[in-house]
């Protein structure tokens, strides 16, 4: 498949949004600086209605992150600080007594928000960590028999410590399928490490950067990626790669259905920040280790541990049409 050479031309109000999204993107990368990909990424997955999982050490700016996002798109923000005493109703809130109406009134909690930060997601433990399913499933909570409906959008960034590291909960691979996308930062680059600490601080900064985008706009440019076209043998080239990853010795637990239709909802969204006229195989490749790295599991006869060397190995594997 070849990209065409031409794209048709979009009305007026369409360039505008798009003209919006990639001074978001400009903005993002004045804040955290060197991870241009990473920050593509993470507005991918925000456009494909999807959660955001960041797993690094601490200090490498994934709490920067998903406070930018939340200023930049214009998204009302909340911050979740997991700890091994989290309970539950900490996170979706709890029906409290009004003694003047006689009556129990619910007092929501911090998941209600657009943007909401789980920060250190696996330092809870698994029944605090649960409390988020139902939220990002559904997008709904459900407290006394009743059920709450949460704001629209509505974008889950949880960060998590390398499993390894002290007071750390594994996440269950059903609760890690909830979320469309695993990044890493990585550390930065020696140019960009040099403009942080010469530079004025970045919550500064972020503090005078107005928003570039509003929660209607947002969904309007959601609705619009999925009307991004997607090609009969684009279809072919996901399936082969869902397939090979079901059949591979070297993989004991391919991707399920619903990881296939993640990818294809995140090649359309990496193709619409980047003005393409239709999904290509290359937004597939560059988004397919954020998705398919944490469902991916590696037969122990591999010697692969690697989620990123997992994915490339698929990548390697699949011819593209």
């Amino acid at each position: 498949m070849q990209r065409g050479s031409t794209q048709a031309q979009m009305p007026a109000d369409k360039e505008m949004q798009k003209a919006a999204l990639d001074t978001a993107r400009k903005s993002l990368n004045s804040i955290v600086l060197g991870k241009d990909q990473e920050i593509s990424l993470a507005l991918a997955c925000l456009l494909a209605r999807g959660h955001l999982l960041i797993e690094d050490l601490p200090g490498l700016g994934k709490t920067i992150l998903a406070q930018s996002l939340a200023r930049v798109l214009g998204l009302s923000f909340q911050r979740i600080q997991f700890t091994s005493d989290l309970l539950p109703a900490d996170i979706v809130g709890v029906s409290v007594f009004d003694q003047k109406l006689a009556e129990f009134r619910f007092q929501p909690g911090p998941v209600f928000a657009q943007l909401v930060l789980a920060d250190e997601v696996n330092r809870a433990t698994p029944k605090a960590q649960s409390a988020l399913l139902e939220a990002m499933e559904e997008k709904q909570v459900s407290v006394d028999g009743k059920t709450h409906n949460l704001p629209k959008p509505y974008f889950v960034v949880a960060t998590q410590n390398p499993s390894d590291q002290i007071g750390t909960f594994p996440l269950p691979e059903s609760q890690l399928d909830r979320f469309l996308m695993r990044l890493q930062l990585g550390y930065p680059n020696e140019a960009s490490e040099r403009a942080l600490l010469t530079g004025t601080d970045r919550r500064a900064m972020l503090e005078k950067i107005p928003p570039t985008l509003d929660a209607d706009t947002l969904g309007i440019l959601q609705d619009n990626v999925e009307r991004v076209h997607v090609s009969e043998p684009l279809i072919d080239y996901v399936q082969a790669l869902v397939r090979f990853s079901r059949e591979s010795p070297e993989i004991e637990t391919g991707l399920s259905p619903r990881g296939a239709l993640a990818l294809i909802a995140a090649a359309r969204a990496h193709a619409f920040l980047l003005h393409h006229s239709g999904v290509f195989p290359d937004d597939v490749q560059t988004v397919f280790a954020a998705v398919a790295g944490h469902r991916l599991k590696p037969a122990s006869r591999s010697g692969i541990r690697n989620p990123g060397e997992l994915s490339r190995h698929v990548l390697d594997s699949v011819a593209i049409p």
